[in-house]
């Protein structure tokens, strides 16, 4: 019953996924990847926004380690996911099984499965196989049809990658002033980045990773917060 839930639940993640991985795959074959290419980077990584900024560095020639660094400061969010939801799981769910499906946190499943009050083997294993069927098979369709599209549907779904990023930060910009702020200073380090002399000979990889932390320690600086104190006294 556990694995039905899960699944019911992650067929929504499963559609939305299918349609903005759909949009990677015609990247990546328009930046000259291969099918199988496209599909291993999604099958073994699972992760929107770090697979378009990797994406970015290998069509532009850089470097594993711009790739690597890039890949660790994006996706170190995901840690803390894990440790949170470690929380919620029952006492069935060894490290073993912790290290198989921790693989499939994403930002989704995290708010999904944060929403039970216990999360088991079987409800985690549902509800993260169709969002990685559904993320795997759009890349796949997006890479194969890639070649044959026309050019302007190939923009157009390119485009569709930069419009999902927009539709995750700018309801959370409206809510919190931080956020705003934070993404404005990434938005003026990316600008000095591609137009500024000098420094618009740095390679996108390392590029990306400059403005990461340069904007996120101005939002740790500016907009600190403060543990909350224990009740018990």
């Amino acid at each position: 019953m556990d694995f039905k839930k899960g699944l019911r639940d992650g067929i929504p993640i499963c559609l939305g996924y299918f349609s903005v991985s759909v949009a990677f795959g015609v990247t990546a074959a328009t930046g000259g990847l291969s099918w199988l290419e496209a599909l291993m980077i999604s099958l073994f990584n699972l992760t929107s926004a770090g697979q378009k900024a990797g994406l970015d560095i290998i069509i532009a020639g850089g470097s594993l380690i711009e790739i690597a660094l890039s890949q660790l400061l994006i996706n170190a969010r995901y840690a803390l996911m894990g440790i949170s939801l470690s929380q919620k799981v029952d006492k069935k769910f060894t490290s073993p099984f912790r290290m198989v499906l921790g693989f499939a946190i994403t930002d989704e499943i995290f708010a999904v499965a944060s929403g039970q009050k216990v999360v088991s083997r079987p409800y985690m294993a549902g509800l993260a196989i169709l969002p990685i069927i559904g993320w795997s098979g759009g890349t796949l369709v997006g890479a194969l049809l890639g070649g044959i599209m026309p050019e302007i549907i190939q923009s157009a779904l390119g485009v569709a990658l930069y419009g999902m990023f927009i539709a995750v930060f700018v309801p959370a910009a409206k809510q919190e002033k931080s956020v705003l702020c934070v993404v404005g200073i990434a938005v003026i380090c990316s600008s000095m980045m591609y137009y500024m002399p000098y420094l618009k000979e740095i390679s996108s990889g390392f590029a990306v990773i400059i403005c990461t932390v340069i904007a996120a320690a101005a939002g740790a600086i500016l907009f600190p917060r403060e543990e909350e104190e224990s009740d018990a006294v």
